[in-house]
């Protein structure tokens, strides 16, 4: 294994140890199974490969607004055979979830976190009309 594919694994082993704690969390909230799972996998298919992979090297603890805007009106639009407003949506719901947990566990600088949030929220119906174009842009030729 090379220094690069080194690095890619110990940031996913560290990214893990969130995942599994978010997903408590959410179980202690009341949440169904499956949707604790919906919620996990779009965080960790966020930061294991767009996070590690497309910002190279970079651990979900350090994401910032940016990333997750590049991510959810550019990158997961194109790399995502699944996306679609309705991912894009859950996507959405999902990182609010996990940096509102990753900001009250102290796991994140609380400005970053309210960077993040503010993003989200002011966004959140860029990011679907994005997928909504682009969707009817891969089916304009049918």
């Amino acid at each position: 294994m090379d220094d690069y594919d080194q690095q890619v694994a110990a940031i996913h082993a560290y990214n893990a140890r969130f995942y599994e704690q978010f997903a408590a969390w959410l179980a202690a909230s009341g949440l169904s199974a499956r949707t604790i799972q919906t919620h996990v996998e779009n965080v960790q298919f966020f930061a294991d490969e767009y996070l590690t992979y497309y910002e190279p090297l970079e651990r979900v603890d350090e994401a910032d607004a940016s990333d997750i805007a590049s991510f959810l009106s550019d990158w997961f639009l194109r790399k995502a055979m699944w996306s679609s407003p309705s991912a894009v949506r859950s996507n959405v719901a999902s990182f609010k979830k996990f940096f509102t947990w990753m900001g009250q566990q102290g796991h994140m600088d609380a400005e970053a976190v309210a960077e993040i949030l503010l993003d989200l929220k002011e966004n959140r119906d860029e990011y679907i009309e994005a997928a909504e174009a682009y969707e009817a842009d891969l089916f304009s030729d049918w």
